[in-house]
């Protein structure tokens, strides 16, 4: 049996992205995204928990997030966790978990400086793919349907 490795987030980043070119020219994006979660204690008082987790995304959706995403932003990222090791300046191994997104929606009003038409910013979903989905089927298979006599 396959195993399932999927990750829903929705929380707003803790700093800038950080986007850079590696070699061949492709593209990665950094960033730290905030969830909190709430709950009432013993007292009775609220009390907030806020979850930092490292993302990254490569490919052409790294467009999107250097041109659009600040921080405070809220998105909505689908993703997979991903463990990796590597060592520091000083040869020490150091161990990392991030969520490696597969697709980005930017949840709330528009980016700051960015206004509509009639120069009201107004709220948008916007939702970038960082990879095509792998779900087994292609496009031309859910398209098959279309050559049914009814």
């Amino acid at each position: 049996m396959a195993g399932v490795n999927k990750v829903i987030l929705l929380g707003n980043l803790g700093k800038d992205p950080e986007v850079r070119a590696i070699d061949n020219g492709r593209k990665v994006a950094r960033f730290t995204l905030a969830t909190t979660e709430s709950y009432r204690n013993q007292q009775g008082e609220r009390v907030d928990q806020t979850e930092w987790h490292n993302v990254v995304f490569w490919g052409p959706v790294t467009e999107v997030i250097e041109k659009y995403l600040k921080k405070g932003n809220q998105v909505y990222i689908e993703g997979k966790i991903s463990n990796r090791s590597y060592d520091d300046k000083d040869g020490v191994k150091k161990y990392i978990t991030e969520i490696v997104g597969q697709n980005l929606t930017l949840v709330g009003g528009k980016p700051s400086g960015e206004s509509g038409s009639n120069g009201n910013s107004g709220s948008s979903n916007s939702s970038y793919a960082s990879a095509p989905a792998s779900s087994g089927s292609s496009a031309m298979e859910a398209d098959a349907s279309d050559d049914l006599p009814f």
